[in-house]
């Protein structure tokens, strides 16, 4: 059985009935290297009960047994945690301010287990996942195949820096394999962010070397979105995000997204480089016109730009082919960077380079700390091995058509859809009237996870394995709330 059935099947194969009835309604979601983890719901997680007034009060933590003189929670008593303890916790030591927004929208949940494309919440509650970690899950939670590859490694050394990693050296072969063009160089890291920051520093001391000093602008779109550092942030092209970050990097220009002309007007002898997102994930879900793309492509060629893109979202399947610049006849970037769904939801970058550019990081000049660790590089090696050989990206085409077509007879039916866009499993839907953080709350009570990005606009990104009857769940809960609010 390939990855896609097994973590498909795995709960949906067990009915509700059986999930939810049993006296202490035990959930054996998952056998993890030959034993199963089990979680009784009945006991309401309760394992473990604080003494005083709250969490911070004493060692007196219950549950496994264990005492802490110091006073810590530890890893087996922060594994039953109540939803109350939790975002007791979480609102006094992490973030306040988003512990009230997610109590104010009702997201304020302690999912407790999770399998495939459905998660679980303390009180039992099932939940069809179709925001899939904003892209990092292309086979949802918990995937086996995944899982397998980790044990694998787990026996490596944590990280070694004075080494020509094996697990490094192979994904970064894999990835030059797989590439389209002559991307032939890796440089490894922890995030999309650090990602685009490899991407920008490299294009930039790429110029240095080859131009000299003084050619450091950097073109991106508004509407763009590639980061939260610094540099990436400042390469992200909407103010909402730059608000209070300022001074922010010198040498970045924004020009508006499939504006050729605008492109070229912001050309100057300074410019180094253009990057691109070819969907504008965070933007609204826009994807970039074909003519547009091909210009750009001419324009960095004809005054010796690097032309940088960023798959972090679109990359590894998420659109129907490995790479969203697969579906642009000829286009050949310099730099590609890559992250969420490269290693299933365990924390990897890539910025992938051709031979003559990656000259730009000579030994010394760029490095990461965590980046290319064994067990990231184990991930993601297992990763491309499922998408390439299990049949995922004719299931991304197939099903990513149907979620199409069913949101179109949504659209022609309720009246409160502007437009959908999007490829593959990456869909956008701009709404008419009702407000999207709204209509994500309502979904999210009736067990849909999805998520609004501005204002008006709905972003779907599941996992790469949902099925046609997944479809069926997910816009009729959609539908039902937007004629719900249509009425109010």
């Amino acid at each position: 059985m390939n990855v896609h059935e097994n973590v498909h099947k795995t709960v949906s194969r067990r009915s509700e009935a059986r999930l939810l009835g049993l006296p202490a309604r035990v959930f054996r979601l998952r056998k993890v290297y030959g034993t199963w983890k089990t979680w009784e719901s009945g006991d309401n997680m309760a394992g473990m009960r604080l003494t005083g007034d709250g969490p911070h009060d004493g060692p007196d933590y219950q549950g496994s047994g264990k005492r802490s003189i110091y006073g810590l929670i530890g890893l087996d008593n922060a594994l039953k945690l109540s939803r109350k303890e939790s975002g007791s916790l979480f609102a006094k030591h992490v973030n306040p301010g988003l512990k009230t927004m997610l109590s104010a929208i009702g997201f304020d949940k302690n999912f407790v287990a999770a399998e495939g494309i459905f998660v679980y919440d303390e009180a039992g509650t099932r939940y069809l996942d179709f925001l899939g970690g904003y892209g990092s899950l292309p086979f949802g939670h918990n995937p086996p195949d995944i899982l397998a590859g980790l044990d694998k490694a787990g026996s490596r050394p944590n990280y070694l820096q004075a080494q020509a990693s094996a697990l490094q050296a192979a994904l970064a072969h894999d990835l030059a394999v797989i590439l389209p063009g002559d991307l032939s160089m890796a440089f490894f890291c922890n995030s999309g962010a650090e990602a685009v920051e490899a991407a920008i520093k490299l294009a930039r001391r790429y110029a240095y070397i080859t131009k000299g000093a003084g050619h450091s602008q950097v073109i991106t779109a508004l509407g763009s979105f590639h980061g939260r550092t610094l540099g990436a942030l400042t390469a992200t092209g909407q103010a909402k995000y730059h608000e209070g970050f300022e001074p922010l990097v010198p040498g970045f220009t924004y020009v508006p997204f499939n504006d050729l002309s605008a492109l070229e007007e912001a050309v100057t002898g300074k410019t180094c480089a253009v990057m691109l997102e070819l969907i504008q994930g965070e933007g609204g879900v826009y994807p970039a016109d074909p003519g547009y793309v091909a210009g750009v492509s001419r324009l960095c060629k004809q005054h010796g730009l690097l032309l940088i893109i960023d798959e972090v979202q679109t990359g590894t399947g998420r659109t129907g082919t490995l790479f969203a610049y697969q579906q642009y006849e000829g286009l050949k970037p310099d730099i590609v960077t890559l992250a969420k769904g490269l290693a299933s939801g365990v924390p990897i970058g890539a910025c992938m380079a051709t031979e003559a550019v990656s000259k730009g990081f000579e030994p010394g000049k760029h490095a990461s700390t965590f980046g290319g660790n064994p067990l990231a590089c184990a991930a993601a090696l297992a990763t491309l091995d499922v998408i390439l050989n299990d049949g995922i990206l004719d299931n991304v085409k197939k099903v990513g058509a149907y979620l199409m077509q069913k949101l179109q007879e949504l659209k022609a039916e309720a009246g409160a859809v502007a437009e959908i866009r999007g490829r593959g499993l990456m869909v956008g839907i701009e709404l008419i009237g009702a407000n999207a953080a709204a209509v994500t709350t309502a979904c999210r009570g009736r067990g849909l996870l999805i998520n609004s990005v501005g204002e008006k606009t709905l972003r779907l990104v599941p996992p790469l394995i949902i099925q046609e009857p997944d479809v069926d769940e997910a816009v009729d809960i959609l539908g039902r709330v937007l004629r719900e609010m249509q009425k109010q």
